[in-house]
């Protein structure tokens, strides 16, 4: 198979795991003799400083032209710490998924037996633990109507009925191929927007009565995800809620740098870790860069490339039990490895088998 692949780092240590990721994703094309093409593209704040836009056409091209993106982070304090900022990192990203279309953020979050211990939740309750959250990407208020002054700010919280057909559509899906079992998140006994979202899943599920669908409060949401996490198979909510929710569920695997991401939808596809940029560890060879390596599995599977998603999920589970990890999650007078002797590891594993 011919892959051509866009490479947009971005900030922080985006630049460290993404360098992880390729090597990861050509090692895998070289042992099933794929060829793949890396179009690096320029993001974020680092865009900025060099063309003053957080997500220039030039990289829109870029993407457009791919058969998938491979992302890092975006993210800089110097935005941050000043909410006058009018151009902000962020924005690069929310436009990546408009101009591409990608409605839909699928996060898997799943522990791993010999990390039970790095949750702050007790073992007993995260083990076993194996559910997918499906965020809604381009509609809410991340994109609704704002305005900001001195004494008022407002951001407009809209939905259409297509644009939660559509993402209810893929959340239907994917408990289909899954435990046939799936919650959708809302805020319905106070946001008319949530009301919409409860009454086009009520008409959907009648097309799916294979599968079980219960209607969770966000707040509710919020604690049984920490009380019960096995009680989830496949939950869909909108933008904000999934936004929260799904960096509390680092939480379960204990710890962000363990969750990959893929954004879908109309256009060119993203795979990307959940995490952020983490501008304070830039340089220090500390990054975990399983997440973004997970992502480039889940790349692989979206092409249907089962076999070559699971070498690279066996190689990272590999590590893991040969204790080859970043500080985030070695145990206690472990060896220390940095984010580059972690991805060469796995990719020597790759090469080995």
């Amino acid at each position: 198979m011919n892959l051509k692949i866009a490479v947009l780092a971005g900030d922080g240590i985006g630049p460290e795991i993404s360098k992880q990721g390729v090597g990861v994703m050509a090692a895998v094309c070289r042992k099933f003799g794929h060829d793949v093409t890396f179009n690096e593209a320029i993001c974020g704040a680092d865009a900025i400083d060099k063309v003053g836009n957080p997500f220039p056409e030039e990289t829109f091209k870029v993407c457009s032209d791919a058969d998938a993106v491979l992302f890092s982070a975006v993210g800089d304090p110097r935005f941050d710490n000043d909410p006058t900022a009018k151009v902000r990192p962020e924005q690069g990203l929310l436009a990546m998924r408009k101009k591409l279309g990608l409605f839909a953020n699928i996060r898997p979050v799943q522990t791993f037996k010999c990390l039970l211990h790095k949750s702050p939740l007790r073992p007993e309750l995260v083990d076993g633990a194996d559910f997918i959250c499906i965020r809604e990407l381009t509609g809410g208020m991340y994109f609704g109507e704002k305005y900001q002054d001195n004494e008022k700010a407002y951001d407009t919280n809209m939905y259409t009925r297509p644009e939660v057909e559509r993402i209810l559509k893929v959340a239907f899906e994917y408990a289909m191929k899954r435990r046939r079992h799936l919650t959708v998140v809302d805020k319905a006994n106070v946001l008319a927007s949530s009301r919409l979202w409860r009454k086009i899943a009520q008409e959907m599920a009648l097309d799916y009565p294979q599968v079980a669908v219960d209607y969770m409060y966000v707040d509710n949401a919020a604690m049984r995800m920490i009380q019960e996490p096995r009680f989830f198979d496949v939950m869909v909510t909108e933008n904000t809620f999934g936004d929260i929710l799904t960096d509390e569920g680092s939480c379960i695997s204990g710890s962000m740098g363990l969750l990959p991401s893929a954004s879908t939808g109309s256009g060119t596809p993203v795979f990307e870790p959940i995490h952020g940029s983490w501008p304070q560890a830039k340089g220090l060879n500390i990054a975990n860069p399983l997440a973004q390596i997970l992502s480039v599995a889940m790349l692989f599977e979206h092409f249907d490339l089962i076999a070559e998603g699971k070498l690279i999920r066996e190689a990272v589970n590999a590590s893991l039990d040969a204790n080859i990890r970043t500080p985030d999650i070695q145990i206690e007078g472990g060896e220390k490895y940095g984010t580059n002797e972690v991805g060469q590891w796995i990719v020597d594993y790759i090469s080995k088998r």
